[in-house]
């Protein structure tokens, strides 16, 4: 029997199982494909956090049944194939914490509401933050947020994942989280961009300030707490991805701002950037509710190629003047 089941074997979820193996936990690790499956579990390591050993009492499995006996489960899958992974899940599963950010295109969902439609059956909350998958499993410092509605479950999985170096908090505003992992993306792009152009450390630290007011806007349009917006699922991971290259995304908005094609870019990457498909998606969910996104709505407008980068940026720079 197993404590703590993921499910998803890539970086960030082979680094939660890590973490959980190492707060003393059995944890059972679930890839869908099952030759991953068995040379993960052959060779004590994922590839793609090279160095790091899977520590005892973690077992790599293609079976998702065998998660049916944990007291939690964890699915760190991207977002989009979200609702498909969900349907190949067997019922009875236990407590989900959803690990996964950004919007689901069509349906403009966060990952809860792609749950609540998909899977109603299943009690979940999201688990969000700061978090570099590589340094998470290599056992450094960090900090994370784990938030749902019901705040028992909230604690269960407080209680049962804390421990090592990683320090959790518990949050009721599973609304504002989610959106503070969705736009973080987006606005680490701009970022990039401004990065990338050399449009100076002032710019960015313009756009990534601006981009803060918006999503702070954006939660408490939505009917989140504006707080959230300063938290560790806001601030904190908007922080760690828009000033590094190790983010996907960040990485992304650069070549974007060299000159670089998006197809181009999308062609030369393994692993999905989710600021991709969320800014669109994230932009419509906004103007729906009466919200106004100007550098998430630059950044979408430069990755469907509808404007230059010094486009956008006179565009961001023209708008009238108001109050902070």
């Amino acid at each position: 029997m197993s404590e703590v089941a993921v499910i998803g074997a890539g970086a960030w979820g082979t680094a939660l199982a890590i973490h959980a193996a190492r707060c003393g936990h059995r944890v059972v690790l679930w890839a869908r494909d099952p030759g991953r499956a068995a040379a993960m579990q052959a060779s004590r390591d994922n590839p793609r956090l090279p160095g790091i050993a899977l520590p005892e009492g973690l077992r790599v499995t293609n079976d998702a049944a065998e998660a049916l006996d944990a007291g939690l489960g964890i699915l760190a899958v991207p977002m989009q194939p979200l609702r498909a992974i969900l349907a190949l899940l067997p019922r009875g599963l236990p407590p989900l914490l959803l690990a996964c950010k950004g919007l689901e295109t069509g349906s403009l969902r966060l990952p809860l509401e792609v749950m609540a439609e998909a899977r109603p059956d299943l009690a979940a909350g999201v688990i969000s933050g700061p978090n570099f998958a590589h340094e998470v499993a290599a056992g450094l410092p960090a900090a994370s947020v784990i938030a749902a509605a019901d705040m028992a479950l909230c604690e269960a999985a407080q209680a049962l994942l804390s421990g090592g170096a990683l320090r959790l908090y518990a949050s009721e505003d599973a609304l504002g989280v989610q959106l503070g992992g969705a736009a973080k993306n987006v606005l680490a792009i701009a970022a990039g961009i401004a990065t990338g152009a050399g449009l100076g450390e002032n710019a960015r630290a313009a756009l990534v300030t601006r981009g803060l007011a918006e999503l702070s806007r954006l939660v408490v349009g939505l009917g989140g707490r504006a707080e959230t917006a300063s938290g560790l699922s806001g601030l904190g991971d908007l922080l760690l991805t828009a000033t590094g290259p190790s983010s996907r995304n960040t990485s992304l908005g650069m070549a974007l701002g060299q000159g670089k094609k998006l197809d181009e870019i999308l062609a030369g990457r393994a692993a999905v950037t989710e600021g991709v498909a969320t800014a669109p998606a994230l932009l419509a969910r906004a103007a729906a509710a009466g919200v106004e996104l100007p550098v998430c709505a630059a950044v979408v407008e430069v990755l469907e190629g509808r404007i230059d980068v010094q486009g956008a940026v006179r565009a961001l720079l023209g708008r009238p003047l108001r109050q902070e």
